[in-house]
C-alpha cells in the first residue's frame, strides 16, 4: 500500500518544520502566481504541494546529492492517490529544488516526460527552488509573499513580509534559486520586502 507524502515524509525525515513551512510558501507563491502571471491547474498545485513536503526525504539516504535521492524514494516508494506520470512529475520537482536544471538529454526520467509536462516541472521546481530558498535558515523568517506581475517590463515581483518587521532577512539563497522560475515562466524575478509603513 502506498503511503501519503505526509506519511512518507514522518517515516523519511526526523525535522519535518522545514519542509512543511517549504509547503506553505510555495503554494502562497504558486497561488499569487496563478491569479497574477500563469493560471495553473488544481492538479498542478497538488503536484507542487506534495513535492514540497517531500523534496529533503533524500537526506534519510545521504546528504551529498539529496535531491537526488529524494527522486528515488519517491520513484521506489509511489506515492498514494497519483498515477506513475504524476509521480515521475514529483520526483523531478523535487529533483531539481537545487543542483543541476532539467536537462532531456542528460536526465533519464524528465527526458520520459512530454513536453507539456516537463513545462510543468519546471514551472513547479521553480516556485519550489524560491521557497526553499526563502526558508534556508529554517526558521520561518518570511510571513508573506505577495506576488506582481509588471506585463509591461515582463518582470515578477515577489513582495516579502518579514515575521520580524524590524529585521530583513537574507534572501541570498532566494535570489540566487530563482533561475528556474524564470526559465519556466518566462520572465525575470525581483524581490523586495514590503515597505515597514505598510507592515
Amino acid at each position: 500500500m502506498k503511503l501519503t507524502a505526509k506519511e512518507m515524509l514522518d517515516k523519511f525525515s526526523a525535522q519535518v518544520s522545514h519542509p512543511i513551512e517549504v509547503r506553505r510558501l510555495s503554494m502562497m507563491i504558486f497561488d499569487g502566481v496563478n491569479e497574477t502571471l500563469k493560471e495553473m491547474s488544481n492538479k498542478q498545485r497538488e503536484l507542487l504541494e506534495n513535492a514540497a513536503l517531500l523534496h529533503d526525504i533524500g537526506y534519510f539516504v545521504d546528504s551529498k546529492s539529496h535531491h537526488k535521492h529524494s527522486q528515488k524514494l519517491i520513484l521506489d516508494n509511489g506515492i498514494d492517490k497519483f498515477n506513475s506520470r504524476e509521480i515521475a512529475m514529483i520526483s523531478c520537482i523535487c529533483r531539481y529544488h537545487r543542483g543541476s536544471l532539467p536537462d532531456k538529454r542528460e536526465h533519464e526520467v524528465y527526458s520520459c516526460l512530454d513536453k507539456k509536462e516537463r513545462k510543468i516541472v519546471k514551472r513547479l521546481s521553480g516556485i519550489l527552488k524560491i521557497a526553499d530558498g526563502l526558508d534556508r535558515a529554517h526558521i520561518n523568517l518570511i510571513k508573506n509573499v505577495r506576488i506582481h506581475y509588471d506585463e509591461s517590463n515582463n518582470i515578477t515581483e515577489f513582495y516579502l513580509t518579514p515575521n520580524n518587521p524590524e529585521y530583513f532577512p537574507d534572501i541570498t539563497y532566494a535570489i540566487r534559486k530563482k533561475d528556474l522560475f524564470e526559465i519556466g515562466f518566462k520572465t525575470q524575478v525581483v524581490f523586495k520586502f514590503e515597505d515597514k509603513s505598510d507592515l
